[in-house]
């Protein structure tokens, strides 16, 4: 008599998850947007709109202020791949400067 034995194959997880973004889905509009929070220096905010973003002195005064009335703001519709990497500088800058200072990218509607 022969017994069915059910061998499990191992699971390994890395704790990274892995996201295949399409060249389509890179070149899409997405919307940039920076998140209020008590800690972070205006001047600091400003300065990252200013440097990261390329908006104007005034544009990123408004954006600043917006976001510290409203508790967050519209920034800058860009290429999901450019929008990416201008928030991941923005979060590099902020966190070496010691501020928890956060943005968010949405699908362009």
């Amino acid at each position: 008599m022969t017994v069915p034995i059910d061998v499990a194959q191992p699971k390994t997880t890395t704790g990274i998850e892995l996201v295949l973004v399409s060249d389509e889905e890179l070149e899409s509009p997405y919307r940039v947007i920076i998140e209020n929070d008590d800690i972070t220096p205006m001047e600091f905010v400003i300065l990252v709109l200013l440097t990261i973003f390329d908006l104007s002195i005034e544009r990123a005064e408004s954006v600043m202020l917006q976001a510290h009335h409203q508790g967050e703001a519209y920034v800058a519709t860009l290429p999901y791949a450019e929008a990416r990497e201008r928030v991941y500088n923005a979060h590099s800058a902020a966190r070496s400067a010691g501020y928890p200072l956060s943005f968010y990218l949405e699908p362009e509607a």
